[in-house]
């Protein structure tokens, strides 16, 4: 009975570390790294060039990076000061002393890592362009909070994921499957990069005040929450004129670039509407979770109709 007992509770203890893990990853934040390369793929297949291992090769190295970020992130905002307890939102698992600072460091480096091991993989498909691209994403995702200029700490932290999980993921998913970069990527890969943008607003929306206090000079720390309802309901906008864009380019059909964009239009006004109302920091969260589903089913709509045209 004492070893059945002993057994449970290593596996209690087993599935809470686990859970405190995954947790870690953020996985509201996940679509960002999912949906470009499904987009990308799609465009790729639209041409008739997609390749399963170099696709899944780009899911896994944008996966790795969104989530080696993530422990960056947690990793040095805890260092910096930015998560204390006056912070609301989800816990972050150093500044709740659910993980030690040097673990997450070092599953941080260990992460990144694998994410540069797997890039490696796709240099066959796309040359030493894509090894530029990878180190320069991975230095990146470091940066966002640590190193001598935090992106995030200046202001640069929307930029970055607009570049990275939108330009960048989508065109190289695409140019790695197809062996170049048609004006169609850029395009899908600004409507993917403006919601992922979004992801980011509605977290420094709700964090103003600590950010404040701890030196981290986001958008809005800079601009306000007003500048960021601005913000927010223009890369709504972005997204929504997209699959009209693609439809003039011919990727779309018509019916499908129109049904698209008024759909984003109308998803758009929702959120917009949701932020405007978001007062309290349990509402702050809800968005948060609901801009990070409305990018999956974005890039998968758009996904879907760039296949249905092919």
């Amino acid at each position: 009975m004492a070893e059945t007992t002993e057994n449970a509770r290593g596996r209690h203890g087993l599935a809470a570390t686990a859970g405190i893990w995954l947790e870690a990853t953020r996985p509201r934040t996940l679509p960002a790294a999912v949906s470009p390369v499904l987009v990308g793929t799609a465009l790729a297949a639209r041409e008739g060039g997609a390749r399963i291992g170099p696709a899944v090769a780009c899911l896994g190295f944008a996966l790795l990076v969104q989530v080696g970020t993530n422990f960056a992130n947690d990793y040095y905002d805890f260092l910096k000061g930015a998560d204390t307890e006056e912070r609301v939102g989800p816990r972050r698992a150093v500044a709740s002393g659910l993980i030690a600072p040097a673990v997450m460091r070092r599953a941080m480096i260990g992460v990144f890592a694998a994410a540069f091991l797997v890039g490696l993989t796709l240099l066959g498909q796309g040359g030493w362009p894509l090894l530029i691209i990878g180190v320069a994403s991975i230095l990146c995702g470091v940066a966002y909070t640590g190193g001598p200029y935090p992106l995030a700490y200046h202001g640069w932290g929307d930029v970055f994921v607009f570049i990275f999980f939108g330009l960048v993921a989508v065109g190289a998913t695409c140019f790695v499957q197809m062996g170049r970069l048609p004006l169609e990527a850029w395009l899908a890969g600004a409507g993917i990069g403006a919601l992922a943008t979004n992801i980011l607003v509605a977290n420094n929306y709700r964090d103003v005040e600590t950010d404040a206090k701890a030196g981290k000079r986001t958008l809005l720390v800079r601009w306000g929450r007003g500048y960021g309802r601005v913000q927010f309901a223009a890369a709504h906008l972005i997204a929504a004129a997209v699959p009209a864009g693609l439809a003039g380019l011919g990727a779309l059909s018509v019916v499908a670039g129109l049904g698209l964009g008024l759909a984003s239009l109308v998803m758009g006004f929702m959120q917009v509407r949701e932020q405007a109302r978001a007062v309290t920091p349990q509402a702050c969260i809800t968005l948060l979770g609901h801009t990070g589903r409305w990018l999956a089913i974005y890039g998968l709509a758009l996904a879907g109709c760039l296949l249905g045209t092919s």
